[in-house]
């Protein structure tokens, strides 16, 4: 029988196991109808790891599109290059839709374009989105630069959906800056916190 201790133990080696380490708040920005959330300090050498963490993000209308982009010169431009993939799952609240698919009009190659983290947001006044984006190593002026995100929403058609979005800047400049905003139009609310992972 497994003691208290022994499960303790083996939590904290599969916590270890999925690399997340001690998290440091660096800055909060909240949304209010704002074009774009821009993130110009703190992200440089100090740690290996970001984390940006979306809270109950809400657009002004329904089938908005939240999309990120970085900055190398910070934050005077945000057209870093990249190349990137992008899947989202589907369920309906009438349970008559369930869907995994790969979204081609969300992937970007080699493209200096804001890239979507997530699409078909819906817009009524109880429907937001919430998650995260992990990006690795900005200041390396070595490798290029990965990132991963996955955030839930309402969809504006009455689903949960969940979409994931991974790929690398391909630059060996650090990065020092990012942005976020809606493709076409403005972030009514949410909350964007930045953390640095040691």
């Amino acid at each position: 029988m497994a003691t208290y201790a022994s499960i303790k133990y083996d939590m904290d080696l599969s916590s270890n196991a999925t690399g997340a380490g001690a998290m440091t708040l660096l800055s909060t920005q909240t949304a209010s109808s704002s074009a774009t959330i821009s993130f110009t300090s703190n992200i440089d050498s100090t740690y290996k790891e970001y984390i940006f963490k979306f809270i109950s993000i809400h657009p002004e209308n329904n089938n908005s599109q939240f999309t990120f982009n970085a900055s190398i010169d910070s934050g005077s431009n945000y057209n870093v290059t990249k190349t990137t993939t992008s899947f989202r799952t589907l369920h309906s609240e009438d349970d008559e839709t369930a869907s995994v698919g790969y979204r081609t009009g969300a992937d970007l190659a080699q493209s200096t374009a804001f890239q979507k983290l997530h699409e078909n947001f819906g817009g009524a006044n109880d429907e937001c989105a919430s998650g995260y984006l992990h990006l690795y190593d900005p200041s390396n002026t070595t490798f290029v630069k990965h990132f991963i995100s996955t955030i839930n929403s309402n969809a504006d058609d009455d689903m949960s959906q969940t979409g994931f979005t991974a790929g690398y800047f391909n630059t060996t400049s650090a990065i020092d800056a990012v942005q976020f905003k809606m493709a076409s139009d403005n972030l009514d609310a949410g909350t964007i916190k930045l953390y640095g992972v040691s």
